[in-house]
C-alpha cells in the first residue's frame, strides 16, 4: 500500500520518515543490513512499514544497492538518498542527507533493523519536542530498576539543523550523542525495550526472526 497524502494529517505532513540503512554492516560480514532477510522479507521494509504510517513523506538513506532500495521504498512513494562523501562517515551523514532532501519541518530518523518500534513513536517525540520547544527529540526506554537506554539514532530533528550538522562533520566529528548536546533536545522515554530491539549481527536477526516465528508456532499447537 502506497504512502498515504502528507495532506492527510496536519500531524504528519510536519514530518518526514528517514530510514537509515548507509552503513557498511561490519558486524554482519559486510552484508547490506536493510537487505537481509526477516520472516521472508527485507529487514528495512518491515522498519519502513511501521514508520510508514506515521509520517508524511518517506526517505532512505543507503550508500549501497540503490535499486534494491528504490524498489522496497516504491509501494511507499519513498525516494533514496545518499550520503555526501562514499566513505561510510555514520549515521550523521545519513542524517545530513536527509535533512537537505526533507520539505518538511522535522525529519523523524530510524535505523535499518529495529522493526518493532512503536506505533506512537511519531506523535509522542513530537509532542515532548513542541512541548520543550527543543531542536531534537530522541527515543529512550527505562527498564525495572530505573536504568535509562538512549537510542540516538531514533529521533525527530529540526530540519534547519542541517547547516550545523554539516559543519559538525566537516570539522571530523562523528559522535551523534555529543551533536545532540550541542542543541536543545529531549529524551523520550519508552516503557518497551523490546520496540527498540536491532538486529546488529546475523545472531540478533536469527533472534528476531525466532521472535516472529513464536506466535505462528503457538497457534500450530493449539
Amino acid at each position: 500500500m502506497a504512502n498515504p497524502s502528507p495532506t492527510a494529517s496536519p500531524m504528519r505532513s510536519r514530518m518526514t520518515g528517514l530510514l537509515l540503512a548507509g552503513g557498511r554492516g561490519t558486524r554482519m560480514g559486510g552484508a547490506d543490513k536493510g537487505l537481509q532477510p526477516l520472516a521472508g522479507e527485507p529487514l528495512a521494509l518491515h522498519v519502513v512499514r511501521r514508520i510508514a504510517e506515521q509520517v508524511g513523506p518517506l526517505l532512505i538513506s543507503a550508500n549501497r544497492h540503490l535499486i534494491d532500495y528504490a524498489r522496497l521504498g516504491a509501494p511507499f512513494d519513498a525516494r533514496v538518498v545518499q550520503d555526501a562523501t562514499r566513505d561510510f562517515p555514520g549515521p550523521l551523514a545519513g542524517l545530513l542527507a536527509g535533512l537537505r532532501a526533507a520539505s518538511t519541518e522535522f525529519v523523524l530518523c530510524v535505523p535499518c533493523d529495529t522493526p518493532a518500534l512503536p506505533a506512537d513513536l511519531a506523535v509522542r517525540l513530537l509532542a515532548a519536542l513542541d512541548a520543550n520547544e527543543a531542536d531534537a527529540a530522541v527515543a529512550a526506554t527505562v527498564d525495572a530498576i530505573g536504568q535509562v537506554s538512549l537510542h540516538p539514532v531514533v529521533a525527530l530533528v529540526r530540519a534547519t539543523l542541517a547547516d550545523d550538522l554539516a559543519a559538525y562533520l566537516d570539522a571530523g566529528e562523528r559522535k551523534v550523542r555529543t551533536w545532540y548536546a550541542r542543541h536543545k533536545h529531549v529524551e523520550v522515554p519508552f516503557a518497551d525495550e523490546r520496540a527498540f530491539y536491532n538486529a546488529n549481527s546475523l545472531h540478533d536477526l536469527a533472534d528476531l526472526e525466532r521472535t516472529l516465528d513464536a506466535p505462528r508456532r503457538a497457534r500450530q499447537l493449539d
